[in-house]
Order: C-alpha cells, then sequence, then structure tokens
C-alpha cells in the first residue's frame, strides 16, 4: 500500500508543470462598498480547484489563473463573488456587506468547490468569531458559540472535578462526543478527560475547543444535520468545522479585561461571610491578549501565525442571607462553602500554512501547542461531620495546619481542597492537495494530535498519612489519535447541470493511556481503618487503573453531489468503516434540495449515522479506597473488559447507532432579509452511559456477581454501558435582516432552537435489572433528567444592531428556556425525595430551572485607522438562575450536583460581568 501511494505520489508531482504555460498571473483590489476602503485577509480561491490566496494589508491580491478559470471572493461577514478570468490580467471586486454572512459560500457537507449558505441541501451557521469575540466578554470559544449559534449548548460546570476545567459543547441536545469536531477540514482530536462526576454528558468525551485560540479563527462552519456518511464517527448532531486564518502583511493585536459584578451572591456580601472564602466585590478578573500575523511566501504562500495568552480568577456564589424566616434565604452552605468558578491560566500558539509548489501542488499544514493550568475547589471538610478526613493526633484532636485549615465561628473547622489540572495539548497536521489529468482533485493528508490531562491536589491531605503532606501527584490520562487521509474529487460539468464525485479512504490510530499518582495520593496508612485514605477531593489513580490501548480504524467513502437541473440538486454519501477492536459499520445519507424560486428553496436529508464507544469509555478505570472498620473494599469504575464487568453480564460496548431526518426550507423576499427554518429528529440506540454503583452486600443481585466483587475485595463498582435510546425533536430558526443606508447600518438576527428529547428504552443488562430498585441503580430517575437536561426546550437569541460610520451599539437578549434536574434526595426511597421541614413526609427532589432571559450591551468604536475600543456588560441587568432547592425542605438545600445555591445550567451563575476590549491592525 505504502509503495503503490509513493508511485501515485511521484506522477502526481511529474505532472504539475503541465499547464504552466495556460496560466498568468492575475492581480488586483478589494474594497468595502459601502465605505471604500480596503479589505486585508479576502480569501480568493480558483473555482473547482485547490489554489487559493488572500489579500495582504492593502487589500491586494496576486494569483495564477487560466482564461477559463472563474475567481471566487469570500469574507466573512460579506457577500462573496464570482469573476471570471477572460482576458484580463487585473480584477478589481467590491464586496457587499452581509453581517449574517447569509450569502457566504461554505465548504462543510459538500466535497465540491463550495456553494452559498442559503442553498445548501443542509443547514450550515457561520460565525464570525473574531467579530462574536470583540462584543462580549466572554473569552473561551464554547462559551462564544453558547451564544452565537441557536443549537450549540454549553453548561459551564462547577464542582465537578475535572469538567471544571475543560469546555466541552453539544449541538441539538445530544452528548459532546456526538459532535465531530474538524478544523480545515480535517478530524480534531478528543481531549483525554473523561466526564465522570458531577457533570451533564457523564461518561462522554469530547474535543475541547478551549485549546484553540479564538484570534486564529476566521470563521466556524457548523453543520446541523447527521454526517456520519460524509465524514465518519461522532457527526451523529452535526460537524463544527473551525477555518484557520489565510491573512498575509497584517498584524493584529487585542487585548480585554472583563470582571464579574454580583451585588446579589458574591460570598463577600453575605451575613455569614467569615463561613466562606471569598474574593472581592469584582471577582473573576480575567485579562487576555492575542496577536495574530501573516507572512507571505512566495507569491502565493503564506505562514499565519497566533499568540493567546489569558488568565482568569475565581468566582465566590453563595445566599446571602440565612435567616430562617426569610423565605428567600437559604441555610449556611457547609457542603460547598467555596462555590464558583475555577481559576485559569493558558497560553497557545497556533499556525496555518500554505506553499503552492507549483501551478497544481500546494502544501499546506496547521496545528499548534497550549496549555492550560487550572485549579478549582472541591467540596468542603467539616471536623464536627467527618473527623475522619482531617490529619489528628493519636487521641483524635484536630492538628491545625496555617493557611489551609479553618475556624468557624459557631466551633467547626473546615478545609476546601483545591484539584488543580495541567492540560496540555499538541497537534500537527500536514498534507499534499492538487489537481492533476481532466481536473481531478486531490488531498493526501496526516494529522497528529494528542492530550494529556494531569490531576493534582493541593491544600488537602491524606487523613491517613497526616498533616505534613499537601500537595499529591494524583495521576491522570493521555490521548492520542493519528489520522491519514487520501480523498480524490472531480466536477463533472457536463453531466446533467453538474456532477460533483468525491471519493477517498482514511486510516486511524488512536492511543489511551491513564498514568498512576504517587503513592500517598491513593493508599491507606491506617491499619487500624479509622483514617480516610487517598488524596482528599480527588484520589489519585491507582496502580491497578493504569491502562495503555489503542485502536486502529479503516474506512472508506464515496459521495455523489449532483445538480438534476438547475434549481434541483441531490447529495448522496455512503461510509464504511471497520474498528479492530468491535468491526464493521455502514452509513448512509441522502440530502437534497429544490428552488421554488429563485428566493425560495426547500431542503432536507435523511440518514443514518454512528460514533464509536471511544477508548476513553472502553479503558477508563477508577478505583477509590474505602475502610469501614479496618475492612478495606474498593469503589470501582471497572473498564469494559474487566472480570467485574464481565460478572455484571455487561457485554462489550459497541457502536452508538441514529437514524435522522431533516426538512427545512430557506426564503428571501428582499435582499436585505433572510429566513432559514429547519426541523428534525434524531433516534440514537445504544447510547453509551456510566452506570450507577452497585453493592458487593447487596441480596438481591446474583451471588455470581457479588461474589466477584468479594473476590476482588471491591465493595461497589459501577460501569460503562450501552444502555440508552434516546429520540430528539427540533426546529432551528434563523431571521436576519440587514441594511445600509448612507452611513448607517441597521442589523436585526433572531436565531432559535426549539427542541424536546424523550427516554425511549432502558438496556437493562439480565443480571442489574431484574427487580425495579435494581433497574433505578443501574440508570437512575437523577441520571435520566441529567440526559434530558443537555439542552433546554427553547433557546432563542435576538440581536439587535445600529451602527453610524465608525461607531456601533447592539444588544443581545437571549432565553434560555426551562430545565429540570433531580438532587441526590436523602436514601430513604429508590427514587430521590427529601424531607419536608415541617415533618409533614417526603418531597420530590426535584429542582425547576424555568426561563431566564440573559442581556448583553456593546459599544465599540474605530478611534482611527489602526484602533477599535469595545465596551459593555453580559447579563447587564444581573440575572441568576432560580435557586436549587425544595421549598418546604430548606433543610436538604445544596443537594444538587455542584453544592451551590444553583445548577449548571446554561445561562451561568455568575451574573453581570464588564468588560473592556482594545484591537489594533497594523
Amino acid at each position: 500500500m505504502k509503495k503503490q501511494l509513493s508511485i501515485v505520489v511521484a506522477l502526481l508531482f511529474l505532472c504539475t508543470g503541465m499547464v504552466m504555460a495556460q496560466k498568468k498571473a492575475i492581480t488586483g483590489t478589494v474594497i468595502d462598498g459601502a465605505n471604500k476602503e480596503i479589505i486585508p485577509g479576502v480569501s480568493i480561491r480558483v473555482k473547482g480547484t485547490t489554489l487559493s490566496t488572500s489579500t495582504n494589508q492593502n487589500g491586494q491580491f496576486s494569483i495564477l489563473a487560466g482564461p477559463a478559470d472563474q475567481l471566487i471572493f469570500s469574507y466573512t461577514g460579506y457577500t462573496a463573488v464570482t469573476a471570471t478570468v477572460g482576458t484580463n490580467t487585473k480584477i478589481d471586486i467590491t464586496l457587499e456587506s452581509n453581517t449574517a454572512q447569509l450569502n457566504e459560500v461554505v465548504l462543510i457537507g459538500t466535497r465540491s468547490a463550495g456553494r452559498v449558505k442559503l442553498e445548501t441541501a443542509v443547514p450550515v451557521d457561520i460565525v464570525n468569531v473574531s467579530k462574536s469575540a470583540a462584543t462580549t466578554g466572554r473569552m473561551e470559544l464554547t462559551d462564544i458559540l453558547n451564544y452565537a449559534a441557536p443549537s450549540f449548548n454549553y453548561n459551564k460546570q462547577s464542582g465537578s472535578d475535572g469538567a471544571d476545567h475543560v469546555e466541552l459543547g453539544t449541538l441539538r441536545g445530544l452528548g459532546p462526543d456526538q459532535t465531530l469536531v474538524l478544523i480545515n477540514g480535517k478530524r480534531r482530536h478528543s481531549t483525554a478527560f473523561v466526564s465522570v462526576f458531577g457533570t451533564r454528558g457523564r461518561g462522554n468525551s469530547g474535543v475541547d475547543l478551549s485549546t484553540i485560540p479564538t484570534a486564529s479563527i476566521e470563521r466556524v462552519e457548523i453543520l446541523r444535520d447527521g454526517a456520519s456518511a460524509q465524514y465518519g464517527s461522532d457527526a451523529i448532531a452535526g460537524v463544527i468545522n473551525i477555518v484557520l486564518k489565510k491573512t498575509v502583511n497584517q498584524f493584529n493585536i487585542n487585548a480585554g479585561y472583563s470582571g464579574y459584578y454580583d451585588p446579589t451572591f458574591n460570598s463577600k456580601n453575605s451575613v455569614v461571610a467569615n463561613q466562606y472564602p471569598h474574593g472581592g466585590s469584582i471577582d473573576g478578573n480575567a485579562v487576555n491578549i492575542d496577536a495574530n500575523y501573516g507572512f507571505k511566501i512566495g507569491k502565493e504562500g503564506f505562514l499565519n501565525i497566533t499568540a493567546d495568552y489569558s488568565k482568569s480568577g475565581k468566582t465566590y456564589r453563595q445566599v446571602h442571607d440565612t435567616t430562617t424566616s426569610d423565605p428567600k434565604a437559604l441555610p449556611v452552605n457547609t457542603a460547598r462553602r467555596a462555590n464558583g468558578d475555577g481559576s485559569s491560566e493558558n497560553g497557545t500558539i497556533f499556525f496555518n500554512n500554505e506553499i503552492p509548489l507549483s501551478a497544481k501542488t500546494t502544501f499546506y499544514s496547521f496545528g499548534g501547542y497550549s496549555y492550560k493550568g487550572s485549579d478549582a475547589y472541591a467540596f468542603s471538610r467539616n471536623f464536627l461531620a467527618r473527623p475522619d478526613r482531617f490529619p489528628t493526633t493519636s487521641t483524635g484532636a484536630l492538628i491545625p495546619v496555617d493557611g489551609i485549615i479553618f475556624n468557624t465561628p459557631n466551633g467547626d473547622s473546615y478545609y476546601n481542597p483545591l484539584i488543580e489540572t495541567h492540560n496540555t495539548d499538541v497537534s500537527f497536521a500536514g498534507g499534499l492537495k492538487g489537481s492533476f489529468g481532466d481536473a481531478w482533485d486531490w488531498d493526501l493528508s496526516n494529522n497528529t494530535g494528542s492530550n494529556n490531562f494531569h490531576f493534582y491536589g493541593e491544600k488537602t491531605f491524606n487523613a491517613s498519612l497526616g498533616a505534613d503532606k499537601t500537595h499529591f501527584d494524583d495521576g491522570g490520562s493521555a490521548f492520542l489519535q493519528n489520522t491519514t487521509n487520501l480523498n480524490f474529487s472531480k466536477h463533472f460539468d457536463k453531466v446533467l447541470s453538474g456532477f460533483n464525485l468525491g471519493f477517498g479512504a482514511e486510516y486511524r490510530y488512536e492511543r489511551y493511556k491513564i498514568f498512576s499518582g504517587e503513592e500517598a495520593s491513593y493508599k491507606n496508612y491506617d491499619p487500624n481503618g479509622v483514617k480516610a485514605a487517598g488524596s482528599q477531593g480527588f484520589p489519585g489513580f491507582q496502580p491497578g487503573d493504569a491502562v495503555n490501548a489503542n485502536r486502529k480504524v479503516f474506512g472508506g467513502f464515496v459521495d455523489f453531489e449532483v445538480d438534476i437541473t438547475k434549481k434541483w440538486l441531490i447529495d448522496f454519501a455512503n461510509r464504511l468503516e471497520h474498528y479492530n477492536d468491535f468491526g464493521y459499520n455502514f452509513s448512509t445519507k441522502f440530502a437534497t434540495r429544490y428552488k421554488l424560486t429563485d428566493n425560495f428553496n426547500i431542503r432536507g436529508s435523511v440518514g443514518t449515522g454512528f460514533r464509536a464507544p471511544s477508548l476513553q469509555q472502553i479503558n477508563y478505570s477508577s478505583t477509590f479506597t474505602n475502610v469501614q472498620g479496618a475492612i478495606i473494599s474498593e469503589v470501582k469504575i471497572a473498564p469494559n473488559y474487566s472480570p467485574i464487568t464481565q460478572a455484571a453480564g455487561i457485554p462489550n460496548l459497541k457502536q452508538e447507532k441514529s437514524k435522522n431526518a431533516g426538512l427545512g426550507f430557506t426564503f428571501k423576499p428582499v435582499p436585505e432579509f433572510s429566513i432559514t427554518v429547519d426541523g428534525y429528529i434524531i433516534k440514537v440506540t445504544d447510547r453509551v452511559v456510566l452506570s450507577g454503583q452497585f453493592s458487593a452486600d447487596d441480596t438481591s443481585l446474583d451471588p455470581s456477581f457479588t461474589n466477584a466483587l468479594k473476590a476482588l475485595h471491591v465493595g461497589s463498582a459501577q460501569f460503562f454501558a450501552n444502555a440508552v435510546n434516546t429520540t430528539n425533536r427540533g426546529l432551528d430558526v434563523v431571521l436576519d435582516y440587514n441594511k445600509t443606508i448612507g452611513d448607517n447600518r441597521y442589523r436585526m438576527l433572531f436565531t432559535g432552537n426549539f427542541q424536546h428529547m424523550t427516554i425511549d428504552k432502558v438496556n437493562y443488562p439480565p443480571i442489574l435489572g431484574k427487580t425495579e430498585t435494581l433497574q433505578e441503580t443501574f440508570l437512575s430517575s437523577r441520571e435520566k433528567k441529567f440526559i434530558l437536561a443537555s439542552a433546554p426546550s427553547a433557546k432563542f437569541s435576538l440581536n439587535p444592531e445600529y451602527g453610524h460610520k465608525d461607531f456601533t451599539a447592539g444588544l443581545r437578549f437571549t432565553y434560555f428556556g426551562k430545565v429540570e434536574i433531580n438532587g441526590y434526595g436523602d436514601g430513604s426511597s429508590i427514587y430521590p425525595t427529601v424531607p419536608a421541614d415541617n415533618g409533614s413526609g417526603p418531597l420530590p427532589d426535584l429542582y425547576n430551572y424555568n426561563g431566564k432571559v440573559v442581556s448583553d450591551l456593546y459599544f465599540s468604536c474605530k478611534l482611527n485607522k489602526i484602533a477599535r475600543i469595545t465596551l459593555g456588560s453580559d447579563n447587564i441587568f444581573n440575572v441568576h438562575p432560580d435557586l436549587g432547592y425544595i421549598k418546604g425542605a430548606k433543610g436538604f438545600a445544596y443537594n444538587n450536583e455542584p453544592a451551590g445555591p444553583f445548577d449548571a445550567v446554561q445561562m451561568g451563575g455568575n451574573g453581570r460581568r464588564f468588560f473592556v476590549r482594545v484591537g489594533l491592525t497594523l
């Protein structure tokens, strides 16, 4: 195979100079139609080929093209323009502003040269990341997309171990690992982290978008349709394609500051502030600076480099009043005294590069390095409640440790363990692309990415060891992915009204490791079995958890795109993949679009999809030592191949499968106004979830299973299993109006997603589903609520904006619909209930987070030719989620996932944030 590929590549290089004499240098300038200013960074591409360039800082370009070639000029925020070369050697272009980019040429979802957004067969959103980032204090890409794209969802986690430190988003209410992420059309690797405790998307991994600097991104294309047949595993909900910048001879630098001013819930203002750690009146202070510059290489090559640094502080949120007579008050939160977001410091460098080697062959590469150090508070340890978690003398007296253990006015002592993570991410992609023969395009690439996620315990104790050691190496995990692709495509102009054939093959190698922590992070040193073992907050991975697993994936696809007539488009894709750990999968997709009129299109799609169980889910292992009365046992998350898992009757993990269908329309009644409406249904079978814990002492379980647990000294165990079938139904709506009158610009953008998910079936293993109690243990009512709460039933945004010359003012109203989440309950019932304060009986432990509107305000002004300033406020009215407690059962307040005043819902709980950003273009 390698020899054959070498021969193909050699032949391609021999053919590259054959048409040089037919090409000529085309130059020109691109300007803005409204203000007549030049536009740097405009993308110019020869239609039907991979040859492209961009305008320099003076708006000028140069590209080789033949008389019959067509040049496509596109830039985020402007309507694309196509020009035929003919006899011209100089072509000047004027681009008209189209802020919503509804006529932008998109490359995702098609293997042809790209289509205008309103004329694609499936819905695609385009997000101008630079503009979106400039009008908010939100720094992470995931957080920005949460407010910019209707069906993208993100819940900032708090008090949930490593999930506090990664940014995992979802599409259309599905899991983080059911959305495929691409960079420049190439598969992005996932994080090594697995969401296990205290988080939405439990049992999932996904792509951590915070490892990609926003300043390196030209635009983000979001394909809102199942695309496994086109791109492979993980594309059940859709595809996010991040397109990196290609600008040259232009230096952009941006600096920003933001901070939260929340007098309503800032712990500093509590009547019992001495019970809580806290910062100042403004907390969560964050600074960010990024720089981007592109070097021109030869006539048409470029190297674009981005560097980014950001640092953000912790937030502290509690209910202020603890007076029992106040209906809005809650008790002192002893479960998690330091409740809020963690802090982080992040540095990233990214690059994007293309170098034409000849008229028909281009070398390209991109990638980067990211390091993120974070720390977040775990749940509080309180001496009066659990003295076994504290370092004590032989007589049981507390050993005080300055700066870690604190005393409260009511005579208790506590400490708040810190979970630190070091998240290192490295990626590099390189390849050759070009054309040969009769306009056949080819692309040969190799893409490698790795993520290392390392845990540490800080300001905490292994109580069985004593008070001297307060920092622990808890171990962690690493994931590597290497993907090699060879793709071919050709457009046949004379077949019907145009026919594009694409086909190719992919080989992917993946490796997942778990490495253990230092001995003190997990070992029990107390022979009497009294003191708690392991690093409090996050016990370290044990040597028995260590994993080094890999797998290989082969795949091939064929993709047909046919313009049956000038009005009727059909897409048909098929993909076959083989995984060496579970076998074959075949996916197919059919999509079509019909132009009823020049401004009204109907589009629809049907297809099947799949998501391979990740290596993380197959191999994840975690062990916590439990000591009771000198009896040492283990709480185990057992990997899929473990004897414990096999004894439980859980089969090998297999792929999740999906069936999806979509139907919608696009309508442009007038040039300034566009409408897109798309309905969808997604049925997923055999979704992988993490089960609850089964005890070795449970007499209702099959003895063969409990005996296996006891033989391995495991007190309780839980597993990953293909447990759930779900159905998502939804509707996406985008309305966009843009009008320029003289020096005045008017924009009104509405985006909305309305969705409903149902759990159709739970696939109980025979041994673990014999009784209602066992079924509730396997997948509890609480876990079902978390699956359904991946997205609210409704989310929509209204963004009016006005501009006059160099000044812009805008508002953004974002509505997050109702979400329901169960608490832990008090353990008296298999279902989550808590006792009423008045003793009248149990109440359902159900938290209703009603719909709320978050209002943002921003002002932007171009000070001169090189400088711009933007300032404003996110959540200017300081709106918060409803409090997470049961009315009539305040004694069980904070019985939720983060042990805070509210759960991690999409709008967040930090309140009002002010920000200012300054940008320079040189």
